[in-house]
C-alpha cells in the first residue's frame, strides 16, 4: 500500500531545509514539534505554496504554477495532475479532520489536511475509500492564522500515533499567498469529493487534472477566501480519467459543475454574506469545479459539461 506520509516526507524536509527561499519559519514548538509559519509572521511565496500543495497531495501530485490562456484576462494559473487521485486528494489533501482546543479560554478551531489524516482516520470516508496509512513521521496542514494551542499538538499527536518530535504542522492563512496557492490547488480535489457525493465508484476514477486561476491575494479574510473558492467555482477545470460505462461517465459528468448548484450566480464573499456565514446554509453543490470532462478509457469516449465564467470571475478578483 502507498503511503502518503512516506512520500512526503521529502517535501517537508525540503520547505525546512530551504526555509530561507520559501520565506517561511521553522519554528519548534510543544514537546519539540515542528510548526512552519507559512502566512502569519512570514509571508511566504508561490512556490512555496506549490511545495505545500504538493505535501498536502501526499507526494502523489504535482503541482506548476504557469501562464496560460485559461481564464479571459489572467494568465496565472495553477496546474494538477496525479495518477492516484483518489489517495492524493481523499485519503490525504481533502480538509476533513476537525480540530479544536478544549480550553474554553482559547477559541482555536481548524480544519486540518495533509497525510497526517490517513494516520487519524477520524472520518467516515476512509472506510468508503479504503485506504489507510502507517509511518512514524507525520504531517498536517492548517488554514488558519494562528499556531495551535499545546492541547491541540497532542490531539493530532495521539491520534496520528507519532511523537510530537516527528510531527510537522504548516499553518497557511488563507489570505497569505501559502494559503492563497493551496486552496486553489484544490481543484481536483473538489471534483473528486463531488464524485464520491454522487456515489460514483471511487475505485472506477484512474487519473486526475485540474487547473484554476491564481487569484490576488487579499489582507481581508472574506474577499480572500471568497475569490480562492470564487477561482475554481468560476475558472476551474477538472478532467477525470473512469473505467465504467458511458451512462455512469455521462450521468457523473452532467452533475458535477458548479453552474448545477441554486445558489451559482454571485461571488462567493456576497454568498456568504447572505447566508450569515454559515457555511452549511450554502447548496453544497456549489463546490465544484466550473467546466468538467470525463473520459471514459473503456470505451475511448469523452463528456464535457460546463463552462469558465469570466465574467463572475473578473467580479471577484476585483478586475
Amino acid at each position: 500500500m502507498i503511503s502518503v506520509n512516506q512520500r512526503s516526507q521529502h517535501l517537508i524536509t525540503d520547505l525546512i531545509d530551504n526555509s530561507d527561499y520559501y520565506r517561511v519559519e521553522v519554528i519548534k514548538g510543544y514537546k519539540n514539534c515542528t510548526i512552519i509559519d507559512a502566512g502569519v509572521k512570514n509571508d511566504g511565496n508561490m512556490e512555496a505554496g506549490r511545495i505545500v500543495s504538493e505535501i498536502c497531495l501526499g507526494g502523489l501530485g504535482r503541482v506548476h504554477i504557469l501562464n496560460s490562456l485559461q481564464s479571459e484576462h489572467w494568465p496565472l494559473t495553477i496546474q494538477v495532475n496525479t495518477n492516484d487521485p483518489v489517495i492524493a486528494c481523499l485519503g490525504s489533501q481533502y480538509a476533513g479532520w476537525s480540530l479544536s482546543s478544549q480550553n474554553k479560554e482559547n477559541k482555536f478551531n481548524a480544519l486540518g489536511s495533509g497525510p497526517g489524516r490517513a494516520l487519524a482516520l477520524k472520518e467516515p470516508l476512509f472506510k468508503d475509500i479504503k485506504y489507510s496509512d502507517k509511518y512514524d513521521k507525520t504531517c498536517i496542514v492548517l488554514e488558519v492564522d494562528s499556531f495551535p494551542p499545546d492541547d491541540v499538538i497532542e490531539k493530532i499527536s495521539k491520534d496520528t500515533g507519532v511523537s510530537t518530535n516527528n510531527l510537522t504542522i504548516i499553518i497557511t492563512p488563507t489570505s497569505s499567498i501559502v494559503g492563497n496557492i493551496q486552496v486553489v490547488s484544490r481543484v481536483l480535489e473538489v471534483a473528486l469529493h463531488k464524485a464520491h457525493e454522487l456515489r460514483f465508484p471511487m475505485e472506477n476514477i484512474i487519473e486526475g487534472f485540474g487547473s484554476a486561476p491564481i487569484p490576488p491575494t487579499s489582507p481581508d479574510f472574506l474577499t480572500a477566501m471568497g475569490r480562492t473558492n470564487d477561482a475554481i467555482i468560476f475558472a476551474g477545470i477538472t478532467q477525470l480519467v473512469v473505467r465504467s460505462s458511458d451512462k455512469e461517465a455521462k450521468e457523473l459528468c452532467s452533475n458535477m459543475p458548479s453552474s448545477k448548484s441554486s445558489d451559482y450566480g454571485k461571488p462567493f464573499a456576497e454568498i456568504f454574506k447572505d447566508y450569515e456565514y454559515d457555511f452549511f446554509k450554502i447548496d453544497a453543490n456549489l463546490f465544484s469545479p466550473s467546466k468538467v470532462i470525463i473520459s471514459n478509457a473503456e470505451t475511448g469516449n469523452t463528456f464535457i459539461n460546463g463552462e469558465i465564467d469570466n465574467k463572475l470571475m473578473k467580479k471577484s478578483f476585483g478586475i
